[in-house]
């Protein structure tokens, strides 16, 4: 319960009062010439405020093992997708890349790396691309990983989308069946004074060689080639990508409506 405090209303309760209302009286109404009526919160109120204080909060595995709960971790229905998700290692790029998805995502790659360097982190990626930048401290984290980062494409790989999908640990990127990919050249626009302009158009030709040059060793293929194909919008399906070296296997048995377990390459399609 609430109580306000100050030097011209206090008024302290009297035993008959709390005989008469309880002190677990859900509303107490407290009266002073001073001032206007005033009704406290609740108390079922306030605790349930107490209760869900951590329900943003990632919590430790052994805390549902417990026979009773501890008074400030959320309950089981409580955590969100995204904790749930994260406690089986799983993270998902479900946005365009910007700054803030990136510190997101990359605050998990690092948060899982430091839990356990020996599992596997899985990076599912739904995504269009978007800042060369915010994408390029993704993939820097993702190396920075000694566990191996596993990435699968589900719905669009584009851009930087298609970079990330590609940066995964060899052996470990995967499409799925009805997903799609694309690599193109960094794009961006150039305005104001013409020493202005000029120095944007020197950082996206900066930007251009060094992906290139990063999927080159990804994929195998010379440079040149990289540039060739990039120049414009390249789509490709799930086995385009795996033969252009972007991912390394399909997730897909053949039989509608099924897929095979990640890693399981014995359902590979070739």
């Amino acid at each position: 319960m609430e109580v306000s405090l100050s030097s011209t209303s206090c008024i302290p309760l009297s035993s008959k009062l709390k005989h008469k209302h309880g002190l677990f009286h859900s509303q107490i109404p407290i009266h002073t010439a001073s001032t206007k009526t005033r009704r406290t919160k609740p108390l079922s109120v306030v605790n349930a405020s107490r209760q869900t204080l951590s329900s943003n909060w990632l919590v430790s595995p052994h805390d549902f093992s417990a026979s009773t709960a501890s008074p400030w971790l959320p309950r089981f229905e409580e955590l969100d997708a995204t904790n749930m998700l994260l406690r089986q290692r799983i993270i998902f790029l479900g946005s365009q890349v910007d700054d803030m998805t990136a510190d997101f995502i990359i605050s998990q790659l690092l948060f899982l790396d430091a839990e356990d360097s020996k599992k596997d982190i899985k990076l599912f990626i739904n995504s269009p691309g978007g800042s060369v930048t915010a994408g390029m401290g993704i993939y820097d984290a993702m190396k920075l990983c000694k566990a191996d980062v596993s990435t699968v494409c589900l719905g669009l790989a584009a851009s930087m989308g298609a970079f990330i999908l590609a940066s995964g640990t060899k052996g470990k990127r995967y499409c799925m069946p009805n997903s799609r990919v694309m690599i193109h050249q960094p794009l961006g626009t150039a305005g104001g004074k013409a020493t202005e302009m000029s120095i944007r158009i020197r950082e996206m030709a900066y930007h251009k060689i060094k992906i290139n040059k990063i999927l080159s060793r990804i994929t195998g293929k010379p440079e040149e080639q990289i540039e060739l194909d990039t120049d414009r919008d390249n789509f490709m399906n799930p086995w385009e990508a795996k033969e252009y070296g972007l991912v390394d296997g399909v997730i897909d048995d053949g039989k509608p409506g099924l897929v095979a377990p990640i890693g399981d390459s014995s359902h590979t399609k070739t």
